[in-house]
């Protein structure tokens, strides 16, 4: 059976996982074109490097690709893609820190956790009292890993609390709570960015 999305025929995820499952490569093509600019975005927000992003969307597709048979249709494929995504995401940010803590030991500080920001500011990020997309990124990666994970989930990639709380396996009450308190976070973080008149 042929199906193109250019020509307005929407095939839903279930289905091309469904016949990728079975051997239909143009299947998993789809998935890729379908979920490649949303998987970039999700997890450049949450690292905030491009180039670790991009390999990241690759292993996403790669470990989606070998474990096709895993998926099982209990959840829906944009919740197992996102939840894959997202664990390698926060693997990611424990090696940092890890790799951050051990430079720091080497220097003879035992014991102790250092948080290392770059609070630089230079006016050109900010352009007639706009806060640019620049410094909005700049602060999420600022938030710490359990908000900016749903933050970036609810409010750059517009999904339901239902489908954060199974991506990342928590009751919908917490994921809530979670998002008005980044949100909060992030809305004095930015406070400084403000021009006053």
């Amino acid at each position: 059976m042929e199906y193109d999305e250019d020509k307005n025929i929407q095939i839903s995820d279930e289905i091309l996982i469904e016949r990728f499952q079975h051997g239909d490569l143009y299947a998993f093509d789809l998935i890729v074109k379908r979920y490649k600019n949303q998987l970039l975005n999700f997890i450049y927000r949450f690292l905030g490097n491009q180039e670790e992003a991009e390999d990241l969307v690759q292993e996403t597709f790669l470990r989606v690709y070998k474990n096709r048979k895993a998926y099982r249709k209990v959840a829906k494929f944009s919740t197992w893609i996102y939840t894959i995504a997202g664990n390698l995401a926060k693997t990611e940010l424990r090696k940092r820190r890890r790799r951050k803590i051990f430079s720091i030991t080497d220097l003879g500080y035992e014991e102790k956790d250092y948080e290392i920001s770059d609070k630089g500011f230079s006016p050109e990020d900010q352009v007639n009292g706009l806060i640019t997309e620049e410094i909005v990124q700049k602060e999420i990666e600022n938030l710490s890993p359990k908000f900016r994970e749903v933050i970036i989930l609810r409010d750059i990639q517009e999904l339901s609390y239902e489908e954060i709380s199974k991506i990342v396996r928590i009751p919908l009450g917490t994921v809530k709570s979670r998002v008005n308190r980044g949100r909060l976070k992030l809305q004095e973080r930015l406070k400084p960015y403000l021009l006053r008149e």
